[in-house]
């Protein structure tokens, strides 16, 4: 007999998609199959569809639709973001936390070989930003500060609205990935006070492949691909409507008790991190001092390494510290910018929950979680 699937807490890497997601898309993976470009009764419904999703997706940051620029997810939407503000403001300096997802990081680096000034903002030991720091960095000279909301290994949240006025005011734009926070806290360009948002469609239970680069009202950036016309000119591709639509609908849905799953995720977490500190109270909570993501664990077990955890951890799949580096064995560039010493970063799990965590199944992945850390000894 094939033995039960493991308990999946591994939502920060990626999310399921939500069944009601799936069953908005399925008709135009079938009936619906029309491109939104084409004039007649089949174009226009799937036109129609994508801008129903489009004012979906901008109810849940508070743009404008017309300001929502569909890409194939949360990487191409920072890369837009990034090139399209250096290309319109000219050479200059580009602030960025020295915590972010490489999708910024990465496109840093090289744009500084086309000759971009980068500025790292360093963070404290809990993942966070200085307002002194941040200060100290944004001035004359600077065209774009890149920020975002909530990390995706440790979950702390960063002072974007705070970090957005200072840019606003040494005339910088201003970008944040909110890849990891849309969904599960509230994001909005206005209460940011950011130029542009970036969203990843697999990170709030929409299909990947999908994703959105939202711009406030009067922004245009110039192109990061060229082609045909498609979304207003701004990205070239026939749309993915399919997904577009999922997007829209997951958007729709993260929208409705954003407040009360908050809590509820909270709530197991929080019982989650007090089972295994109960069991090993040498344990570190990476990032505990910070507001975070309320469905988020970064939790490490000193002298015991990660993927001698995971190696004996078969009912429960969670991440070593991190995803999103493919099969490379790396380390953690967040908490090492944290100052986390490498022996306890090495032992660092990352446990995320979501929509389908179950009161059940944290109690049994705590259990299971805390026998592996045991064996791995």
């Amino acid at each position: 007999m094939q033995a039960p699937d493991p308990i999946y807490l591994d939502y920060n890497a990626t999310t399921p998609i939500d069944p009601r997601v799936v069953q908005a898309m399925l008709p135009w993976l079938t009936t619906h199959f029309g491109n939104p470009s084409s004039p007649h009764v089949y174009g226009r419904r799937a036109r129609a569809a994508v801008e129903r999703a489009r004012a979906q997706v901008a109810a849940l940051v508070g743009a404008e639709p017309a300001g929502v620029v569909f890409t194939s997810g949360g990487t191409e939407a920072n890369n837009h973001a990034l090139r399209g503000a250096l290309r319109l403001r000219g050479a200059g300096r580009l602030v960025t936390g020295a915590t972010e997802h490489p999708a910024v990081l990465a496109v840093c680096r090289d744009l500084e070989r086309e000759g971009t000034v980068t500025t790292l903002l360093p963070v404290d030991g809990d993942g966070r930003v200085g307002a002194a720091a941040a200060a100290r960095a944004i001035g004359p000279g600077t065209v774009l500060v890149s920020l975002m909301l909530a990390n995706n290994e440790v979950g702390t949240l960063q002072p974007v609205a705070e970090v957005a006025r200072l840019a606003r005011a040494a005339g910088a734009l201003s970008h944040s990935d909110c890849a990891q926070a849309a969904g599960k806290v509230p994001v909005g360009l206005d209460d940011l006070g950011v130029d542009m948002i970036s969203l990843a469609g697999h990170k709030l239970y929409a299909p990947k492949g999908v994703g959105a680069l939202c711009l406030r009202p009067g922004l245009a950036l110039p192109n990061l691909m060229h082609g045909a016309g498609h979304e207003g000119g701004r990205r070239p591709g026939t749309e993915n409507v399919a997904s577009i639509v999922g997007l829209g609908e997951a958007c729709a849905l993260a929208a409705q008790g954003l407040q009360a799953e908050a809590q509820r995720l909270q709530d197991l977490r929080d019982r989650l991190a007090a089972a295994l500190l109960a069991d090993f109270p040498e344990a570190v909570v990476h990032g505990a001092g910070a507001p975070r993501l309320p469905n988020t664990l970064s939790i490490a077990f000193p002298g015991r390494t990660a993927a001698a955890i995971l190696a004996r951890l078969y009912t429960v799949a969670v991440s070593a510290g991190a995803a999103c580096h493919g099969d490379r064995d790396v380390g953690s560039h967040v908490l090492a910018a944290m100052g986390v010493p490498p022996l306890v970063a090495r032992g660092t799990l990352r446990v995320s929950l979501g929509r389908m965590t179950t009161p059940a199944q944290t109690q049994a992945a705590a259990a299971a979680i805390a026998a592996a850390v045991r064996a791995a000894a």
